[in-house]
């Protein structure tokens, strides 16, 4: 039986972008969501967003507690299951990763196979994060999407989830989390301005300093500030960008793989594939394969 999950409803200014995941206890989707209010429906699951691109500063109440901040890439925002939310408010765009999870995260049983209490479970309504573990469940999960339904895929979707879970419970129930600390952060506007370069320079070269120049700030402190933004380094936010940009070529079907790779920015086919098969677990031609299977 799947899960009664609510994006639909929840995000009726949205786009589902290609096909979703979806197993018995793991639904994984990836929305286009604009501006405006959204329809505060649903607390039959768990629902954690991630946040792949765009920027949008945030306005939400849930169980009379109210929260601000920026929905920008690597940020999570985490919805518990029997949260009464109110308010939901984007003053812009942004494409997200839409995770949603059973009410018991973990059975009863497992749980006590460890000695967990199942009442010291209970999730926090934590939005604005930058995890760098849930950014690479984040990325794992993402490639699930398009994926097939064979058995392994399934051995491989528990397998994420039992992480995802056990992540969840371990740093963001309601007596561990703490609302992120906004000393020393890098301004909005000028992250936006970076990553606004990344978009338009993704076919070419794009050196640190370049980067650090459009926030106007050193090399050294640029890294860590946009680490601390983003969940990644802003090398590896440039490849995961390329990726995704190669992705959309992929499925316009109209370039050859050397052609898209040239285009995304890689220096040649063999780095473009082995890079591809790293993060996504297939090849490009495997990847446009199934797309249009």
């Amino acid at each position: 039986m799947s899960l009664l999950t609510h994006g639909d409803r929840k995000y009726q200014s949205s786009t589902l972008i290609g096909n979703v995941a979806e197993w018995d206890a793991l639904r994984v989707e990836q929305r286009r969501i604009g501006p405006g209010a959204q329809n505060c429906v649903g607390r039959e699951c768990t629902e954690l967003a991630y946040i792949l691109s765009g920027q949008a500063r945030v306005r939400r109440k849930g169980d009379g507690q109210t929260q601000e901040g920026i929905a920008r890439p690597g940020t999570s925002w985490l919805v518990p299951v029997g949260t009464h939310e109110t308010v939901l408010e984007l003053d812009g765009s942004v494409e997200c990763l839409l995770v949603f999870l059973p009410a018991k995260l973990l059975e009863d049983s497992a749980l006590a196979d460890y000695g967990i209490d199942p009442a010291g479970t209970q999730l926090a309504y934590a939005g604005g994060f930058v995890d760098p573990a849930l950014v690479r469940i984040g990325t794992a999960l993402h490639g699930l999407l398009g994926g097939g339904n064979a058995p392994i895929d399934r051995i491989y979707a528990d397998g994420l989830r039992t992480t995802l879970a056990a992540h969840l419970m371990r740093n963001y129930t309601v007596g561990r989390w703490r609302a992120p600390s906004r000393a020393s952060s890098l301004d909005p506007k000028k992250l936006q301005r970076v990553l606004d370069f990344i978009e338009v320079r993704l076919g070419e070269d794009i050196a640190l300093d370049d980067l650090a120049g459009e926030a106007c700030l050193s090399a050294f402190h640029f890294s860590r500030l946009f680490h601390e933004a983003t969940g990644m380094p802003p090398h590896r936010y440039v490849i995961e960008r390329r990726i995704k940009a190669a992705q959309k070529m992929l499925l316009s079907g109209r370039s050859t793989i050397a052609g898209i790779a040239l285009d995304a920015g890689f220096g040649s086919q063999a780095n473009f594939c082995r890079t591809f098969r790293k993060l996504t677990g297939m090849t490009p031609s495997q990847f446009r394969e199934q797309s249009f299977a």
